[in-house]
């Protein structure tokens, strides 16, 4: 350790000043004034003219095993890596640092060393002197320029792990503004060396990791028992190290005007017109300092219509050049996207903590005010007086009694040391004189106070933040709307149906709204039947999502009466020239009929569908006629029936799947025929290599709805039909062949339940039917499936019959009893049908879900 300050030495002191720096009056030779190169790098002074400096440190605290433990934003920017980067490394391999590390053996425990750090040694503690050690070294540089480093380290002794503080400094800082043929060497000095020593013990936590009190204090201790850190220019000749945190460029003119005037100060009209000249260059200053901030943050804040990274922009521009400190709280509608929040907030209002920005070590605030946290916030509070009066609160600094006074009003946890000491700025989050939120803003103890030109700074930004944060609010609020109107328009496809399973994807355009026109749907149809049905509405946004829904009831409503496909896109284009000219839409409507093994088909305007054969594997382009979008009018719909087999999918998907800007049509249609044709093992994984294949990134224009149908079809063994004459007699026997069929399916347990529904059902088609006989169908699949078809067009109405009414209770026996049922109109008349629950239906459901495709 270098020797002790004689004293008859000369001594420079440096004094601690953080960000912002108030004017103090002149002090005694000797002693350090605060105004002079206030953030400039330190230099070697006249022995009589002592003038104080700060340099940038990195702070960083090395654990017993070599590895470092806390690594501070100085020491990012002084070596480079990120504090994700460093924690955990070895210290020598970031930092000049091994005079101060031993060595250890390792003796090939799993707890060894990591790759790269040498066979059987690793740094660590062990070896090292009780001493302080100091050192400079070069090292590489990122760039091409080596760097000079300073460096301090103190063993930190008491409970718990031994460990190691180390500070560093870039050597050229400390040259700036020096000759060539000064000697800078790192030393160490006992603080009592120099005059303000008192100041310096203050000031020294400032350089030192983030801790409790207790252990701050210990280490504190031990710094200036071992000594103070100072550069050392000769033995004679020494200076304290203290941190250079940047001040604004404001106290740096200031500084330069103070140094003007003392300049002229043997001349009073000199000194006078210095004076003047300086009150007036400080108001300028002032005051275009703070609208370069407002404009600098403006052009920062808003990039995005995103809520959170609004809020975050607006911390990070404040941090740290205008406070060091500053929590957002937003009202909980606001964050939930639940519209303007009705009323004035108060004692009962719900605030969400949207965001913490703070210069202070990592973690510091984290538990105590942890991001996320949803609070009421108490009447006697400086928060709520801002959020209900809706204007800035100020508090120049916060007594501890005033600090313990806020703190005693929350109940979870202590903030008063967090915020004595403290200089406080609250300020409103406004749009349109509604208070959607607050800031808390904080500087440091050492800071200057918040004063009236800052609360007007304030203000103004939190105005202006206010109405970047209403936009995203109302952004997001429309989103909300658009994707449940989307969501309710979208329909609940059940994955099985009659003879066919389905599985759909609908991904909704990002670039030009989430809502768009796109939809698909399935309808169970008379006969065991399915319609599968896709269509797009040109254009987006609500008007074509809200004339998406319009069609798509429509399609269901004319499906329910079974109309044939050509002529449902018929009835469908009719419809949209009644509604508007602006009804334009494309339309693929398909019926697909398991028992006979078809599909029928009629497109407007629509893509064609892909069918992929089960027999080999091969993918195709269905050939249909093309048809005009529906809305045109006065154009043909013409059908084609399709021949498909047990195994065969069916894809039908809408244009944003295959078009790419640039590309034909073409290109993207064959690439959806070559990806559906891939196996996979589920329809749901079909859907997704369809999806990976084409594609389809969160930056398309347009919507994508997909709908697959594996068709299964219905064997012969599976159906049993049969014609009943307009007889009351047929009642009885087609009880007794119900029985008779469900005991030949091994179905015998619920032959009893659908004897009396088939019982009622045809009891009210024979009374009902004109001219032709009655058809009784079962079909079996995972439920069995049963239609009774006459020649009345009149549908049956489900009736409350009284205790002496003859009729009226067939119907209601039978929607007791069913799982499902319904009627529908037909070309020759009427089908009512109804679906049984089997006991089996489960097992059947899980061997065909296990099936690959």
């Amino acid at each position: 350790m270098p020797p002790a300050a004689s004293p008859g030495s000369r001594t420079v002191v440096v004094v601690v000043q953080d960000r912002c720096t108030k004017e103090q009056p002149p002090m005694e030779r000797g002693q350090s004034h605060g105004d002079d190169t206030v953030g400039a790098a330190p230099w070697v002074p006249a022995p009589r003219d002592p003038v104080p400096g700060r340099i940038p440190l990195a702070v960083v605290v090395v654990g017993a095993d070599g590895r470092i433990s806390h690594w501070s934003s100085g020491a990012r920017r002084l070596f480079g890596p990120t504090r994700e980067e460093a924690v955990g490394a070895c210290a020598v391999d970031l930092m000049p640092v091994t005079g101060a590390l031993g060595t250890k053996e390792w003796d090939g425990r799993e707890d060894g060393p990591e790759e790269g750090h040498g066979p059987g040694l690793e740094a660590s503690l062990v070896g090292a002197t009780s001493y302080p050690t100091a050192g400079r070294a070069r090292m590489a540089d990122t760039g091409t320029a080596a760097l000079d480093v300073l460096w301090w380290a103190y063993p930190l002794v008491g409970p718990g792990a031994e460990r190691l503080l180390v500070l560093a400094a870039d050597a050229a800082q400390v040259h700036r503004g020096q000759g060539s043929d000064e000697r800078f060497v790192p030393a160490f000095a006992l603080h009592t060396d120099f005059p303000g020593s008192a100041d310096l013990a203050r000031r020294l936590p400032e350089i030192l990791p983030s801790m409790s009190p207790q252990e701050s204090a210990r280490i504190v201790s031990q710094v200036l028992e071992l000594g103070y850190p100072v550069l050392e220019i000769s033995q004679q000749e020494r200076f304290p190290v203290t941190p250079d945190w940047g001040v604004p460029r404001r106290v740096e003119r200031r500084t330069r005007l103070l140094r003007a005037a003392r300049a002229v100060a043997d001349d009073p009209q000199a000194a006078a017109a210095a004076a003047a000249e300086l009150e007036s260059d400080l108001e300028y200053a002032a005051v275009r300092e703070r609208l370069e901030f407002l404009n600098e943050v403006s052009g920062r804040i808003g990039s995005s219509l995103d809520l959170a990274r609004t809020i975050q922009e607006v911390s990070e521009a404040v941090v740290p050049r205008f406070t060091d400190v500053a929590g957002t709280y937003l009202r909980e509608q606001v964050v939930a996207g639940e519209g303007f929040p009705d009323g004035p907030p108060d004692a009962m209002t719900m605030w969400h903590r949207v965001a913490v920005e703070h210069n202070d070590e990592p973690g510091r605030w984290d538990d105590v005010v942890p991001v996320g946290e949803s609070m009421t916030f108490p009447v006697q509070t400086p928060f709520f007086q801002c959020m209900t009066t809706g204007q800035p609160v100020l508090v120049p600094r916060i007594s501890d009694e005033m600090g313990n006074a806020i703190a005693a009003q929350f109940e979870k946890r202590d903030i008063s040391p967090l915020i004595n000491g403290r200089s406080l700025l609250v300020v409103p989050l406004k749009a349109r004189n509604v208070v959607l939120g607050f800031m808390i803003l904080l500087r440091h103890p050492e800071r200057t106070e918040f004063h009236d030109m800052d609360r007007v700074t304030g203000a103004e930004l939190a105005a202006r933040a206010g109405l970047v944060l209403d936009n995203a609010r109302m952004y997001t609020f429309q989103e909300n709307v658009a994707e449940t109107l989307q969501d309710s328009m979208l329909p609940q496809i059940a994955p099985r149906m009659a003879g066919c399973d389905t599985a759909t994807r609908y991904l909704p355009g990002t670039r030009l709204g989430r809502v768009g026109g796109d939809w698909f749907d399935t309808i169970k149809l008379p006969g065991s039947r399915t319609a599968l049905v896709v269509g797009d509405v040109m254009g987006h946004g609500l008007n074509s999502a809200a004339m998406m829904g319009q069609l798509r009831t429509a399609v269901q409503t004319m499906a329910a009466i079974d109309m044939h496909p050509a002529q449902l896109l018929r009835g469908l284009d009719d419809l949209a020239q009644r509604l508007g000219d602006n009804y334009l839409a494309t339309c693929l409507y398909a019926v697909y009929d398991p028992i006979g093994q078809r599909l029928t088909l009629a497109n407007a305007g629509h893509i064609p569908p892909v069918l992929v054969r089960a027999v080999d594997g091969r993918s195709e382009l269905l050939r249909l006629p093309t048809g005009a979008p529906i809305g045109v009018g006065g154009v043909a719909f013409e059908a084609v029936t399709v021949p498909v087999a047990p195994g065969d999918r069916l894809v039908l998907c809408t244009d944003g799947l295959v078009e790419v800007r640039g590309e034909d049509i073409g290109v993207g249609l064959a690439a959806l025929a070559e990806s559906a044709a891939h196996p996979a093992a589920s329809m749901d994984d079909a859907c997704d290599a369809i999806i990976r294949a084409l594609n389809v990134t969160g930056d398309r224009k347009d919507d994508v709805a997909l709908l697959m149908a594996r068709l299964n079809g219905i064997t012969p063994d599976a159906v049993a039909e049969w014609r009943l004459a307009i007889d009351p007699r047929e009642v009885s026997r087609a009880r007794r062949l119900t029985g008779r069929q469900l005991a030949d399916w091994g179905l015998g347990s619920s032959a009893e339940t659908a004897q009396l529904m088939v019982s009622e059902v045809v009891t009210n088609a024979v009374r009902h039917a004109h001219t032709r006989h009655v058809v009784l169908r079962l079909v079996r699949t995972d439920a069995l499936l049963c239609e009774v078809s006459d020649d009345d067009h009149a549908l049956p109405q489900l009736l409350s019959a009284g205790p002496d009414d003859e009729y009226g209770r067939g119907l209601r026996v039978v929607s007791r009893l069913a799982r499902e049922w319904g009627t529908s109109r037909t070309s020759t008349g009427k089908t009512v049908w109804f679906e049984q629950a089997l006991p089996q239906s489960r097992q059947v459901r899980q061997v065909r879900g296990s099936n690959a495709m």
